[in-house]
């Protein structure tokens, strides 16, 4: 089978196709044929090395497709199931392996690249929303990256429980996206400091939450777009991962909460993978929620996904095709 691997950690040029044997189920495990992946950012810091794995490794732990072969021990499955993962093995190819009690069945009337395109993204803005900083009523939140693929879907859903929406984002273009999911206020942040808009646009007091996707470069305007209690949710390295700070800084700002939450911890449970992702895919299917696909690559530009990724210039979700 085809499948893009990386040898020495580095640039999208680490990323080479190869022919490589097929993946054999071990306990537990099914075989997927690979119809779309999700690309996510944690596969640039796979690659960069900033998120070390074993090398040489296959990247890709979020894709969708049908059920080809079964492993030892798997029950509630069968080979032509249609299957999505957010937790897979070597996805990057055209066929993968993902762990049987990680997997969710797609509904039919849902295509297998839409539930490639919203599974991660989709659950993490899932678990913020409701789970990291329950969302209520007369909550302000920022939204950093509102017009990436898990903004502009946090975006609708944070608007659905309540909320006031103020989302940053770096061109006009993404303004207006940002703005047809539901943000309230959109801020381009790399022309004017966002914290003090943020003020003003909530009367001096500050917002209730920040979820913070940059990292470093918007770190400290977040600690100071908060009220007091305020709590900063920082999810995201895009911009490079957030530098070492004395937690007394959270006192002296407000008594401030700084969380770093990971999908893996939300969906722990087969309860908790089974409400997020049925909460998605009700949405999806009854048009309450959308998901937006930038762009598809084939397999073999998967370094041209990555390029696409790092510099910004997707908005939405990006899909690669084996």
């Amino acid at each position: 089978m085809r499948a893009m691997r990386v040898h020495a950690t580095g640039g999208p040029e680490a990323l080479g196709l190869e022919e490589v044997p097929a993946p054999t189920p071990g306990p537990g495990q099914v075989q997927v044929r690979v119809a779309a992946i999700g690309l996510n950012y944690i596969e640039t810091y796979q690659r960069t090395g900033l998120y070390r794995l074993d090398l040489p490794f296959i990247p890709g732990a979020e894709f969708a497709g049908t059920i080809e072969a079964l492993g030892p021990g798997v029950s509630g499955w069968a080979v032509g199931d249609r299957v999505a993962t957010a937790a897979g093995i070597g996805g990057y190819a055209e066929l993968a392996l993902a762990p049987a009690d990680k997997l969710v069945r797609v509904p039919d009337g849902v295509a297998l690249k839409l539930a490639a395109a919203l599974l991660l993204q989709g659950m993490t803005a899932h678990y913020l929303a409701y789970s990291t900083f329950p969302l209520k009523p007369g909550h302000t939140c920022v939204v950093t990256a509102a017009a990436g693929g898990v903004g502009l879907l946090l975006v609708q859903i944070a608007r659905a429980c309540g909320a006031q929406v103020i989302g940053l984002v770096g061109s006009e273009a993404k303004a207006a996206l940002a703005r047809d999911a539901g943000a309230a206020e959109v801020i381009l942040y790399m022309r004017e400091p966002f914290a003090p808009r943020v003020r003003a646009l909530t009367g001096g007091r500050g917002a209730d939450v920040v979820y913070d996707s940059v990292g470093a470069s918007t770190f400290e305007g977040s600690l100071d777009s908060l009220c007091p209690r305020g709590m900063l949710v920082s999810f995201g390295n895009a911009s490079g991962p957030v530098p070492q700070f004395s937690p007394l800084t959270l006192s002296a700002k407000g008594s401030l909460f700084l969380t770093r939450p990971t999908l893996g911890h939300y969906v722990a449970t087969a309860e908790e993978l089974a409400w997020r992702s049925g909460d998605l895919f009700t949405w999806l299917a009854a048009g309450s929620l959308t998901v937006r696909v930038d762009r598809e690559f084939p397999l073999e530009q998967a370094a041209d996904a990555h390029r696409a990724l790092e510099s910004r210039q997707t908005a939405g979700k990006v899909l690669i095709i084996p």
